[in-house]
């Protein structure tokens, strides 16, 4: 997953929550990515680490934007126990902080 940062906040690493097992890592480009740490994961993890920063894109402070795959929501999905959905018909191959925002309500996570 992508972390697409606001135009006040230059630079953003590390975890936002000790509970998730993914942290925020920058790259030589200047770009932010999720990473998933070595240690404990939680099964639900993953999906609330990509949940968690869309919902932080509504305050607008530091992070603007996410961009994530398609896959990789289903896969944190199947990883919490969630099961597959068959939203992706009416979703794009990647989906943005309001799309994960719209999809957590449609599935009442």
């Amino acid at each position: 997953m992508e972390v697409i940062l606001t135009q006040r906040c230059k630079s953003l690493t590390g975890t936002i929550g000790s509970r998730f097992g993914y942290y925020i890592r920058s790259t030589k480009t200047g770009r932010f990515f999720s990473q998933r740490s070595k240690h404990n994961v939680p099964p639900d993890g993953h999906w609330r680490f990509i949940w968690t920063c869309a919902e932080l894109t509504r305050i607008n402070l530091h992070i603007a934007d996410i961009k994530v795959s398609q896959t990789e929501v289903m896969t944190a999905l199947r990883e919490s126990g969630c099961g597959e959905y068959l939203w992706k018909l009416h979703y794009p191959s990647y989906l943005h902080a309001t799309d994960v925002l719209n999809l957590k309500q449609e599935l009442g996570l």
